[in-house]
């Protein structure tokens, strides 16, 4: 699948799921769960504990249709090392140059985090396919209004301040997509081993993506 394929579909999902998490021997149930709800891009931090095993793990276990991404990438060998354990996308909390590149070098989308109008639109300049608004509960909904305004062209994506509900709102502000975290994953069902909430959860936030498309 091509890099503007991927986007597009990650366009089409309208959110991705930030999975963050202490104990990686559960993700993969975690995942099913949210599969189970609609919630079919998958993003799986670098703070989780080997992490790159469980992508590894999680892209050949997991259905073709479920698009696995690696996130809080913070350098190009970090990027290089998950786009070689099978993420099909990668996600910054932050903008680096460098980052962009080595995903594009393996024809995968970059998703770098950005704050500023300068930075987003620079971030886009230099190949950014999708810019993560971070953290967006800062900003708010009238942020992307005002960017979008004049730069309509651009594909943000909130991330902080998303929640199951507002997801459409985000949507109708001007977001082509939505990153969900905490709202998503609630850790109390995690601990308890409660996937029928997950699936609830993604559910929830599935209704409220389709209600403004």
């Amino acid at each position: 699948m091509s890099r503007h394929q991927l986007v597009q579909d990650i366009i089409n999902q309208g959110a991705v799921a930030v999975i963050r998490m202490g104990d990686s021997q559960k993700l993969l149930r975690v995942a099913e769960a949210l599969l189970e709800g609609g919630i079919f891009a998958l993003e799986i931090t670098m703070t989780t504990p080997n992490a790159l095993a469980v992508i590894e793990e999680a892209s050949r276990t997991l259905p073709k249709e479920v698009l696995i991404g690696v996130g809080s990438v913070l350098d190009s060998e970090t990027a290089r090392l998950a786009i070689n354990a099978g993420a099909k996308y990668v996600v910054s909390p932050i903008y680096k140059r460098e980052i962009v590149y080595t995903a594009h070098r393996y024809n995968l989308p970059a998703m770098p985090g950005c704050f500023t109008p300068t930075e987003i639109l620079d971030a886009h300049e230099n190949g950014a396919d999708i810019v993560k608004v971070f953290p967006a509960d800062v900003v708010g909904m009238p942020f992307f209004k005002a960017i979008k305004a004049p730069m309509p062209h651009l594909n943000l994506m909130p991330t902080g301040g998303v929640t199951l509900t507002n997801a459409g709102d985000w949507l109708k502000a001007g977001a082509c997509a939505v990153g969900v975290g905490s709202a998503l994953l609630d850790n109390k069902a995690i601990a308890a081993g409660d996937w029928k909430t997950l699936t609830a959860n993604a559910k929830t936030l599935r209704a409220s993506i389709e209600s403004v498309r």
